[in-house]
């Protein structure tokens, strides 16, 4: 008899996901039908058709994931789905299906916070034994830092920074469709940046300003004012695609970015005593971002740790990971359960 079954559900932007775990780290399953192509002819993910895939997407997702787990709906222990952050209606789809096979089954419903399955893609494949860890969410929709901490097997965060205004892959998608290159943006660049020049193009960050002196923005990110910087670059200079003063420009553009994201992020692990750091989201699995915290982190001897490339992405595996720790303390979701498209985490 199988022991700790959970069916992990992941609808909040353009994959329909579903995934079976084990004792919230043995992966049965992961399948994850993707929208891509079909938000690429608009150049950015569309709300109501994203809704309409998923509704397509859903059941067949389910039942090749429980298939490829080798195992019956019933043997389940428990479902797990986003709840938010994410589109409302995306979110809506894998929360309704969810609630009505928790019931059909007679399983207990786990409602996961998307952000938090992404830290958990890493914490399912790491040992982690030394706290606080600051954990780098930084995705297309999401660029913010975790303190996170473990309390009898409970996970705790604290948000200590955020964007005040585009994430860092939204803003690698906004410069890859003005640049021509097509979306999604971030795999684009990542290929074509080793060819350029990165000291190139001179870009700075600016300290972020806030009347909020309640709140501390030491370690907040903004990426609106770059790309718009690289719009003005394009103004002013003659260039064709994927040209060298393209290149040098798209790879003088990942570079400043990924500084940033590694400034920010060192200096906060090192005013709040992180013992690790967790880098993870969409955006984690960009190679010069992998090399230079890397790099980094080991010149100050702090353990760091990035999701599997198949993982970083969205997918259901993670959700099903962070409602491990939720299923073993019998959390379970309410009847009322809805899509929150704002939820917060910490």
């Amino acid at each position: 008899m199988h022991i700790g079954l959970i069916l992990g559900i992941e609808s909040s932007c353009d994959e329909t996901a579903a995934a079976v775990l084990r004792n919230g780290s043995e992966i049965l399953s992961n399948v994850v039908a993707s929208q891509m192509t079909l938000h690429a002819h608009y150049g950015g993910v569309v709300p109501e058709l994203a809704s309409r895939e998923h509704l397509r997407n859903i059941v067949p997702v389910v039942r090749q994931a429980v298939a490829e787990a080798g195992i019956a709906l019933r043997e389940l222990d428990a479902i797990a789905v986003t709840e938010g952050p994410g589109l409302a209606g995306a979110l809506l789809v894998g929360i309704l299906y969810a609630k009505g096979l928790a019931f059909a089954l007679d399983k207990p419903l786990i409602a996961v916070n998307h952000l938090e399955g992404h830290i958990h893609a890493v914490v399912m494949g790491a040992n982690f034994t030394e706290f606080p860890i600051l954990a780098l969410v930084v995705s297309g929709g999401h660029t913010h830092l975790y303190l996170a901490t473990q309390t009898a097997g409970s996970w705790q965060y604290r948000n200590v920074g955020r964007t005040v205004d585009d994430a860092a892959g939204e803003a690698f998608d906004k410069v890859a469709k003005l640049l021509g290159l097509g979306y999604p943006g971030g795999p684009q660049i990542d290929a074509l940046a080793p060819l350029g020049n990165p000291y190139a193009v001179p870009f700075t960050f600016n300290p972020i300003k806030s009347r909020d002196t309640a709140v501390d923005h030491r370690f907040d990110f903004s990426f609106s004012g770059i790309k718009t910087a690289v719009l003005r670059y394009t103004q002013t200079h003659a260039l064709a695609p994927r040209d060298s003063a393209t290149l040098d420009l798209i790879a003088s553009f990942q570079s400043a970015v990924v500084g940033n994201l590694m400034r920010q992020t060192l200096a906060a692990a090192e005013a709040f005593g992180a013992r690790a750091l967790i880098v993870t989201g969409g955006v984690a699995a960009n190679r010069e971002l992998r090399r230079r915290f890397t790099a980094a982190a080991a010149e100050r001897g702090l353990p760091i740790a990035f999701p599997s490339l198949a993982l970083a992405t969205d997918n259901a595996a993670m959700i099903a990971a962070a409602a491990w720790p939720r299923y073993l303390c019998q959390t379970h979701a309410p009847e009322s359960l809805t899509a929150a498209p704002q939820l917060k985490l910490g």
